[in-house]
């Protein structure tokens, strides 16, 4: 079986369509200032994968005059936005030096590890709080009995949302689970309300 791969840029001079060419490292910056700018964002340019489908064409030349007929003023929007945004990047490049530099990598590689993998005692004090009592971690041989910490008196298993969703689970924990989803900004915690008197 013979297997061929087409790139983006063949797929581009096959349907003869024009792509520019940018400067070494132009189109990163850009589509960082675009990220946080929105600037194509489909309240702007529209939603591209249903405009593609509601073109009724294949030449390259017509789409482009199709789609500018329907929003005549996206492009112009959607630059405007990043443009801006681009302006915001200038002015911080002068402000990053080598201080501010070590001190990004040292809150990625010493802070943000610590707190992504080691955020149990911190979803424990969450839930301690809510519930006004205290908590403490588990000792050793308490993590063998598959238990990660107490709140109050009440032991308790801390596990991943996704676990809910496990099936054929190998171990069986005996102790309420209080559950946890990594978002973006932080987690999100799921326990019982009932989880004092669960003992």
């Amino acid at each position: 079986m013979k297997k061929i791969k087409i790139t983006n840029d063949k797929i581009t001079s096959l349907l003869t369509a024009e792509s520019p060419s940018f400067p070494k490292y132009a189109t990163q910056i850009i589509n960082l200032a675009n990220q946080n700018a929105g600037g194509t964002k489909p309240k702007i340019v529209g939603q591209m994968s249903d405009l593609i489908q509601q073109f009724e064409g294949n030449e390259f030349k017509k789409w482009e005059e199709w789609y500018l007929a329907q929003h005549p003023n996206a492009i112009q929007k959607a630059t405007e936005k990043i443009v801006e945004m681009v302006e915001n990047l200038k002015d911080v490049m002068t402000k990053i030096d080598q201080e501010m530099i070590e001190m990004w990598v040292r809150d990625l590689v010493i802070v943000k590890t610590f707190v992504g993998l080691k955020f149990q005692e911190a979803i424990l004090k969450a839930v301690a709080d809510d519930l006004k009592t205290n908590y403490r971690l588990a000792e050793p041989e308490e993590e063998s009995k598959g238990i990660d910490g107490f709140v109050g008196s009440q032991a308790v298993s801390i596990k991943p949302q996704s676990y809910e969703a496990k099936n054929a689970l190998s171990e069986q924990i005996l102790v309420p689970i209080i559950f946890y989803e990594k978002m973006k900004d932080g987690i999100n915690v799921y326990f019982e309300d009932s989880l004092l008197t669960s003992q």
